[in-house]
């Protein structure tokens, strides 16, 4: 980092490094990740299996229901972790 002076020339120069939840922007405990990528893959299987029924595609279909469990397990694990947390 510069900083600068009145007249515009630099004063001092610094490096330091910044923590990665900084960087991130959220830092959290890993039970709760897995909760809310689980609530992702929730989501994100309910809309694939919405489309597959719309557009008829029993493939699409079967992918979002396969997603909306995934997540489903994921959360749970979440759960499960957040209470040995404990």
């Amino acid at each position: 980092m510069v900083i600068a002076g009145m007249d515009g020339k630099s004063v001092s120069t610094m490096a330091f490094k910044v923590p990665k939840e900084y960087v991130t922007g959220v830092h959290m405990k890993p039970s709760t990740t897995d909760q809310v990528n689980g609530k992702v893959h929730e989501l994100k299987g309910v809309v694939k299996q919405k489309a597959g029924q719309v557009v008829n595609d029993p493939n699409l279909e079967a992918k979002g229901r396969a997603e909306k469990l995934t997540g489903k397990v994921q959360n749970k694990i979440g759960q499960i972790e957040k209470v040995f947390e404990k």
